[in-house]
């Protein structure tokens, strides 16, 4: 079987049974990207890992970024290294001011 281009994965920690908050991820990531993506991967994990990775290259990592990644945020992301052109519509509309501190902290 060959990997389709280009391929997203989300690794998350079972342990902390972050399972939906993967699946929620994906199925937005999809809904956007319908075409853009090859493939999104759901890998289980250990030890309170959160991390979306775009082939070799981490996008979010929680333990880097002290929390979850807004959605808004993380779409930003994944556009501009696949489909750099394309408008986000709304989501294009905050790109100041966005309040993804407060989420962080109360997720982590």
């Amino acid at each position: 079987m060959t990997t389709r281009e280009p391929r997203l994965e989300i690794e998350y920690c079972t342990q902390c049974r972050w399972l939906m908050r993967a699946a929620w991820t994906a199925q937005e990531l999809l809904t956007t990207f319908t075409t853009d993506l090859g493939e999104v991967a759901l890998v289980p994990g250990v030890g309170g890992v959160f991390e979306v990775r775009l082939g070799a290259e981490t996008l979010w990592s929680r333990k880097a970024e002290g929390g979850f990644p807004e959605l808004v945020h993380l779409k930003r992301l994944v556009r501009d290294r696949i489909a750099p052109g394309r408008s986000l519509g709304h989501s294009d509309g905050h790109k100041s001011g966005e309040s993804s501190g407060s989420r962080a902290e109360s997720d982590g």
